[in-house]
């Protein structure tokens, strides 16, 4: 049996390393979404879901890769996926 999980992240900082006037790199700062306020009692939020059973974390990554450079902005959320490798 595999260990698979779905975590749910939202980008909340873009630090771009320039070379000249060229971005060259980007560093992505990651957070698990929760909210300030209160989820509904019938737990419908789709982020209350995920902060019930994942409740905090920070992922940081950095990326090279010209295309996707300038792709990735604060607020943008996204489902990140563990798969085992092997």
């Amino acid at each position: 049996m595999s260990t698979r999980m779905r975590a749910k992240v939202r980008v909340t900082a873009v630090k771009p390393y320039q070379h000249g006037e060229t971005v060259t790199q980007e560093t992505l700062i990651f957070s698990f979404p929760a909210k300030d306020s209160p989820y509904p009692a019938d737990g419908s939020d789709e982020d209350q879901q995920f902060a019930k059973f994942s409740p905090a974390g920070a992922l940081t990554l950095t990326v090279a890769n010209p295309a996707l450079i300038g792709k990735f902005a604060v607020g943008d959320t996204f489902y990140l996926d563990f798969v085992p490798a092997g």
